[in-house]
């Protein structure tokens, strides 16, 4: 079977089981992905190519760098992904779709042969994405629009960097290698709080390792307080949220008291930035913009677990392979044995 044959029977395959939406759907997630892999071209030729922009040559040099450092030393797969380039002409590779019930903060999820069930759909325009959209407010859900600079493909095709992943300077990108090859590494079907936490996780440790690699100093301390401050009062008010919505209250009153915890939040993040940031404003685009309990969505799924593979790797003796080997084990238990673990693994470093 030639390459390409195998790219179309897979894609085929993926249309054909998933049987849960219409055809449009699934033939532009075909088209999408073929298009991708079309694109794609050998990272040495560009980086050797003096026709090339001089900035672009010495982005994907640093990546490549990375992403030898990445297997070298974070023990991720060594293959071929990452060692490609493509150009989409675009800003995002998809755009997320998520959705959620006007009272609830359980993601509509949409299941899939090879990735399991996802809490998003994927497109791959903004007009699609947003006329998903306009179909799920229809039925009355919070829905929230995120575009993607990248996503993995579990290994069943080698992963280009992506124009979309060049924008937010070099160790951006190798954090966004280091996250998606840890997908290839461990991946548990219809578990995403599982996948996006450890990636994140990998994510993270990865690049305070790259930077001490390169002789740099540790990312400035009061940045990463207040992300951590930030994701954590989000965290805090998904669990309001969640609190709130398990009351047999009518529609209006709860209608109400969501929007007076969205204000809430806001309030304390205000009172953050003013007291404790030195008024760092970074975040004030995303809280000062529309709310919904979708858009919450994925600081629950990429960022809940990250505390308890910070403490797994802590007991791993901070070493990669008893990590993984740690990591495989937790995803082979049953969901509801994991979650515990998890949890246990969280008091423990909350401890």
């Amino acid at each position: 079977m030639t390459p390409r044959a195998c790219c179309l029977w897979v894609l085929a395959a993926l249309t054909l089981l998933s049987g849960c939406s219409s055809v449009n759907y699934y033939s532009q997630l075909a088209s999408g992905q073929l298009h991708l892999l079309k694109a794609r071209e050998p990272i040495d030729r560009v980086i050797n190519d003096p026709q090339r922009p001089a900035t672009l040559r010495k982005q994907l040099a640093h990546a490549q760098a990375a992403r030898t450092f990445a297997s070298q030393h974070l023990l991720l797969p060594d293959n071929a992904s990452y060692r490609l380039y493509a150009d989409l002409k675009r800003p995002y590779v998809v755009w997320n779709v998520f959705a959620t019930p006007e009272f609830s903060l359980d993601p509509i999820t949409h299941c899939f042969p090879i990735a399991g069930c996802v809490a998003y759909r994927g497109y791959y325009s903004l007009a699609g994405a947003r006329g998903e959209a306009a179909l799920q407010r229809e039925q009355h859900r919070d829905v929230f629009v995120s575009g993607v600079e990248a996503y993995s493909t579990l290994g069943w095709f080698d992963d280009p960097i992506l124009n979309t992943m060049l924008n937010w300077g070099d160790e951006r990108l190798a954090s966004v290698i280091f996250h998606e090859l840890a997908h290839q590494r461990v991946y548990v079907k219809d578990d995403t709080e599982f996948n996006e936490s450890f990636a994140n996780f990998v994510e993270q440790e990865g690049t305070r390792q790259w930077r001490a690699h390169q002789g740099l100093p540790p990312p400035d301390p009061r940045a990463t307080q207040q992300r951590e401050q930030f994701i954590g009062l989000v965290l805090q008010t998904r669990q309001a949220l969640q609190t709130l919505y398990a009351q047999e209250l009518p529609a209006d009153t709860l209608r109400q008291r969501k929007a007076q915890t969205f204000e809430r939040m806001r309030d304390q993040y205000r009172l953050l930035r003013d007291q404790h940031w030195a008024a760092n404003t970074r975040f004030d685009p995303w809280i000062n913009s529309p709310m919904n309990n979708a858009k919450l969505l994925p600081f629950g799924l990429y960022d809940q677990w990250v505390p308890a593979f910070a403490a797994l790797f802590q007991q791993s003796g901070n070493d990669w392979q008893t990590f993984y080997a740690a990591v495989e084990h937790l995803a082979k238990l049953p969901l509801p044995a994991r979650k515990t673990a998890l949890r246990q693994l969280a008091a423990h470093a909350a401890a």
